[in-house]
């Protein structure tokens, strides 16, 4: 298992990282982020969502010390990430889209390298757990350029817990690996939130935040739009959806039944009715006798609650 050891006299906080006030302008007058005010849960997993160009990058950046922020602070476990950025960055590790690594290295070289980079000691013993639990041991001696994609990825991570973070930043871990690989990744990244490790996550792969995230966050146009727990999420924002299957095709919904504000399917097969199944009247009675009324027979009828796809897919249009 992953081992994160929290230094002496380290105090226990709910909050990890805290994010206060925080914006970035460019020399270009580009305004990538707006006052964005975010806490991130000690031992949590986060998931920052978002469209291209929306500002996930940038912040992470920031929050690594990798970018200068025109307002605002940023703290890792209490340290100000500008005024003691040695301390900041110790407990932080990240593991950028991009696979930059060193072709002709070895697998425990990459490693260790990385280990030392942040003035920690050699700890041999420390390198080959995290070889172990990302599956790598068996490759330590291989070079980088003779592994695969999904291989590199796991140097990657490996590198960035080297050197015992707290924190660990994951910029889309799975991209551009298969789907085995990428549930091979997820149980990962979980093994590494059961020690403690507080992660944060930024993906293309909706189903990878409703698979992997306690927490959501909703970034949009520089601006953090919403945080929520996920469940929360699904259940306020996850309406449910009734499909009803017609014995005969429709050319058009009847105005009789305009109010139900529902779909029609191409070829004219199917109505489609979404509702709020948080609320007592669901309107689905009313919907059912109004149908029968207009003398519209139904074949069959199926539910499902929307996906958290569908969600972010709404908070996004809703902004443009």
């Amino acid at each position: 298992m992953f081992h994160t050891i929290p230094p002496p006299g380290a105090v226990a906080s709910a909050s990890i990282v805290s994010v206060s006030n925080l914006s970035k302008t460019y020399a270009s007058g580009f305004k990538a982020l707006n006052c964005i005010n975010l806490d991130i849960r000690r031992g949590e997993i986060f998931a920052l969502l978002g469209p291209n160009g929306a500002g996930k990058t940038t912040l992470i950046s920031i929050i690594c010390g990798i970018v200068n922020a025109s307002e605002g602070t940023v703290l890792a476990d209490g340290h100000d990430i500008v005024r003691d950025y040695r301390a900041a960055r110790s407990k932080i590790g990240l593991v950028p889209q991009e696979l930059t690594t060193d072709a002709f290295e070895t697998v425990w070289a990459t490693a260790s390298f990385s280990r030392g980079l942040f003035g920690r000691r050699a700890n041999p013993a420390h390198i080959e757990r995290v070889l172990r639990d990302v599956s790598l041991w068996d490759r330590r001696d291989s070079k980088i350029m003779t592994l695969s994609g999904g291989m590199k990825r796991r140097v990657m991570i490996a590198k960035a817990l080297a050197h015992e973070p707290m924190i660990l930043f994951l910029d889309e871990p799975t991209a551009g690996v298969d789907v085995e690989l990428r549930r091979d990744m997820w149980r990962v990244v979980r093994a590494l939130r059961d020690t403690g490790v507080t992660i944060i996550l930024t993906t293309h792969y909706i189903d990878e935040a409703e698979e992997l995230a306690d927490r959501i966050g909703v970034i949009d146009k520089g601006e953090l739009v919403l945080v929520e727990e996920k469940t929360e999420l699904m259940h306020k924002l996850g309406n449910k959806q009734l499909t009803l299957t017609l014995q005969d095709p429709l050319d058009c919904i009847p105005s009789g039944l305009a109010g139900y504000e529902l779909e029609l399917s191409p070829g004219g097969r199917q109505l489609t009715y979404s509702y709020d199944k948080t609320s007592e009247e669901t309107g689905i009675g009313p919907l059912l006798q109004a149908l029968q009324a207009a003398g519209i027979a139904v074949k069959d009828v199926q539910t499902k609650t929307r996906s958290l796809e569908e969600i972010f897919i709404d908070i996004v249009r809703a902004r443009s």
